[in-house]
């Protein structure tokens, strides 16, 4: 494996908005060199016009160089092409404006045919007589979910361009429904979100909010960054207009070549991507900053994997959870706590050797995670990959099933099994969530006497539990619960055989329920029951009422899980 840098967004004097049309194609390879790219994609818009053009003048130049004719100029030039092509990779595509003007970037192999890339054009309603004309404005072209079919079926890498930004499917600004911002960031012909801001840290940047944490948004998405170059070099007078190379991105991979890096894509290794930075920059540490977002839904630490004390259990135990919810990664040698000194491991070879094999011995059915070694404060960690599992449930030693639930892992109980079990079968054909305006679709509220219905989108957080009901049996008390992420409802809940989280919110509950309105103050209709301090994260207990007095309790939310009003009911300002 080695670090290239590539920059998968930039376009040509074939875009009718680029800002110096007097630049010649190695006028931009030479800057994409001299920036050190290794991979340069051009992406004019609406067009593969550019490439084409650029190739025809190499093929003129060779022609005329197998005729003996070439000028000393000509020889000149036909030279530097063949010294640039040792040093960068360039790739074919388009910049692509879908309905409403979404920007989508295609990416191809170097060898892809054009004309196959204008077909896709053409296929996504682009004029035929404006196939040259390299405008954003195209007219009544194709939605975004169909682009990314088209171009993943064709072999190319669909990116979301400048996905957080003007023009981007993360719809900034944009007021449509959040199902179609859904939709449009988890689509499976998706391979990557290209972000202005993946130098940010944190849960409030882009590559955080799509980290699979937000219940809404499951899957975690590769997130790069590219300049979206309309000129060779950074114009002095507007720093934002950027040159080639001037915001590029990392990747790393076995070869310098485009399947390597659409496997990248592919794959679930989210290391293997980082901002570019300069040489005089520190480097993107990715376990620093695992370290800093600390254990959620999708990672945890294990300082050891030792079997005393049951520490390799609690690792495949894990594993197990990861691959029955999200997927996930896990890394040994350092302790949930950051403030904790690293330990490392003592034999990152062994260490590796026997966890792959108890993986495959005690997980059922099989289960292929990547598992590797990284240095990190001159200590050895283990770093295991968990793919989010095609074939659930998966078991520990055949019987013990386990689920993630934000930063913990518990065994799944039956309802819980069922869901699994159903998530297994094979896919029913999905249909592509029509675009709407805010407030055009609400869920049903639950009713105060039973669970049958949807939850109200509007009102619950979207992480943690919520008690709907309890029922006493025989001087045993039995709840029901909902997972707030996905709205499983979970039944027969007894104190004896709730996990960690459902405990603390059931015996938290009996005390509430009782005289809820005792020492609650009330903002509008929402209130904080109790903040609990976890590390540098917060976790909330929180209740609502409704018209009729009636109260709903929400235990162990974080701040995934809060939309606007609730936020500002808990004090977390927006930034």
């Amino acid at each position: 494996m080695k670090w290239y840098t590539m920059d998968l967004h930039t376009h040509t004097p074939a875009s009718s908005d680029y800002q110096q049309p007097n630049t010649s194609f190695l006028d931009i390879l030479n800057r994409a060199a001299a920036r050190g790219l290794d991979i340069l994609a051009i992406t004019d818009h609406n067009t593969v016009a550019g490439f084409r053009r650029m190739n025809e003048e190499i093929q003129q130049l060779e022609m005329l160089k197998g005729l003996n004719r070439l000028l000393p100029e000509e020889k000149s030039r036909l030279d530097e092409y063949h010294r640039l092509s040792k040093k960068v990779m360039v790739l074919p595509g388009f910049e692509f404006t879908a309905t409403f003007g979404f920007h989508i970037l295609a990416v191809f192999a170097p060898d892809k045919p054009l004309r196959e890339i204008e077909h896709i054009l053409l296929d996504l309603n682009i004029p035929a007589d404006q196939l040259d004309e390299g405008s954003v404005t195209v007219g009544a072209s194709a939605d975004v979910l169909t682009a990314y079919e088209k171009i993943n079926a064709a072999g190319g890498l669909a990116i979301a361009a400048h996905a957080n930004s003007n023009n981007g499917v993360a719809m900034r600004g944009f007021r449509f429904g959040g199902q179609t911002k859904i939709a449009y960031t988890q689509d499976p012909n998706l391979h990557a979100l290209e972000v202005t801001d993946l130098d940010r840290k944190g849960r409030h940047s882009t590559a955080g909010f799509f980290s699979g944490a937000k219940p809404e948004y499951p899957r975690r998405m590769h997130c790069i960054q590219g300049s979206d170059a309309h000129r060779v070099d950074t114009d002095s007078s507007r720093r934002k207009n950027l040159g080639v190379g001037d915001r590029a991105t990392d990747v790393r991979l076995s070869e310098l070549s485009f399947d390597a890096l659409k496997n990248l894509f592919m794959g679930n290794d989210f290391a293997r991507t980082r901002p570019h930075r300069q040489k005089a920059e520190p480097a993107f540490d990715f376990i620093q900053a695992a370290r800093e977002e600390g254990a959620n839904i999708v990672q945890d630490f294990h300082e050891s994997m030792t079997v005393r004390g049951g520490k390799l259990y609690a690792v495949i135990a894990d594993i197990c959870a990861f691959a029955n919810t999200n997927g996930g990664t896990i890394y040994i040698g350092m302790n949930r706590d950051p403030k904790r000194s690293i330990v490392g491991v003592s034999s990152k070879s062994q260490d590796i050797a026997k966890l792959e094999k108890e993986i495959s011995d005690r997980i059922s059915p099989e289960l292929t995670c990547s598992l590797d070694a990284h240095k990190f404060r001159d200590k050895d960690i283990v770093r295991v990959l968990i793919p989010r599992g095609d074939d659930p449930p998966y078991a520990v030693d055949e019987s013990k099933i386990y689920l993630r639930t934000e930063s913990e892992t518990g065994m799944a109980v039956r309802d819980e099994i069922v869901e699994l079990v159903l998530r297994g079968k094979p896919h029913r054909t999905q249909e592509v969530v029509p675009l709407k305006s805010e407030g055009e679709s609400k869920a049903a509220p639950i009713p105060a006497d039973g669970v049958d219905a949807e939850p109200d989108a509007d009102a619950a957080p979207r992480t943690g539990v919520e008690v709907v009901t309890v029922e006493e049996r025989q001087g045993v008390r039995y709840y029901t619960v909902r997972d707030l992420r996905n709205n499983n409802v979970v039944k027969n809940v007894t104190r004896k055989s709730a996990r960690k989280l459902w405990h603390y919110a059931v015996t938290h509950y009996d005390k509430m329920s009782k005289k809820p309105q005792s020492g609650i103050k009330w903002q509008g209709d929402l209130s904080v029951l109790n903040e609990q301090k976890i590390g540098n994260f917060s976790r909330f207990d929180l209740v609502q009422r409704d018209a009729k007095g009636n109260y709903r309790f929400y235990f162990g939310v974080t701040e995934d899980g809060l939309d606007e009003k609730w936020r500002k009911v808990v004090g977390i300002s927006e930034d």
